[in-house]
């Protein structure tokens, strides 16, 4: 990863609102705030209010706490969110980061069937960053496969975008644990263009966990150590899975080990 400008810049530990499912964006607002994170990453998804730009904008003023992200609706269930069109969810993405202030929207290569998409994806996000001024976050994510068989190729041009030319771009680790590819030599082939990192972690399997980082196999902790070598300044947001969570105090200590675990390794002061 080349090397930013002096003097060192400070990341953004945010929170993904999709940390809490179950629960509501609401709430995921109230834990970001709660528990000392900086700022929010909206998942616009199957939660109603996830999608209303308004909503969004009032939660953030109401919880003090400024919004970095918005993640476009490219899940395999958010299909129809916001209609079909996929530019057109891009669009809409767009306009809610500029309403609530997010300077990232975070985006999934096509799925190979999505053939027209993705055929321009590459020159179509870089059109939408110069006409909007947002960054167009392209996230990593991984072959499909099932137990040692050999994965399939399920995005176009590819899941790794370090083999693109994008201006911007996205590590998740627990995407890269499946891949099993290895987080610091992927942030070196992306650059400057590693504006955005979901930070998490996982076994290694072929399923997608989302673990607590440092539960896991990925490095977590070196690779922190590793962005804050480089100076990154850009958005650290823990995307975890809660699901299991037997109680809210078990879903907090989740939340706070891992903005904990964050700061610690990115050479930053507890909160």
């Amino acid at each position: 990863m080349a090397s930013r400008s002096t003097p060192a810049a400070t990341p953004t530990i945010g929170l993904s609102t999709a940390s809490v499912y179950p629960e509501s964006t609401a709430h995921g607002f109230g834990w970001a705030a709660s528990t000392g994170y900086d700022a929010v990453e909206v998942m616009v998804g199957i939660d109603s209010l996830s999608q209303q730009i308004d909503a969004v904008r009032k939660l953030s003023d109401h919880h003090e706490i400024p919004i970095c992200a918005v993640h476009s609706p490219c899940l395999l269930f958010t299909q129809r969110v916001w209609g079909t069109d996929p530019w057109g969810k891009l669009e809409k993405s767009a306009e809610m980061a500029h309403e609530v202030g997010a300077d990232v929207v975070v985006v999934h290569p096509p799925f190979r069937w999505q053939k027209d998409y993705a055929a321009g994806f590459v020159e179509g996000i870089a059109s939408l960053e110069a006409r909007t001024g947002i960054a167009f976050a392209v996230e990593n994510m991984y072959p499909w496969r099932a137990s040692s068989r050999r994965g399939m190729e399920m995005y176009l041009p590819g899941w790794d975008p370090s083999e693109q030319d994008y201006a911007n771009t996205t590590i998740d680790l627990s995407h890269a644990a499946i891949a099993r590819s290895d987080v610091i030599e992927m942030a070196d082939r992306l650059g400057d263009s590693l504006r955005h990192v979901h930070l998490t972690d996982g076994s290694g399997s072929a399923k997608d966990e989302h673990l607590v980082p440092g539960r896991g196999v990925m490095g977590a902790q070196a690779f922190l150590e590793h962005l804050a070598a480089q100076d990154f300044g850009g958005h650290v947001v823990l995307e975890i899975n809660t699901r299991r969570a037997a109680n809210r105090a078990e879903r907090e200590d989740d939340l706070r080990e891992s903005l904990e675990f964050a700061r610690e390794h990115l050479g930053l002061p507890p909160r």
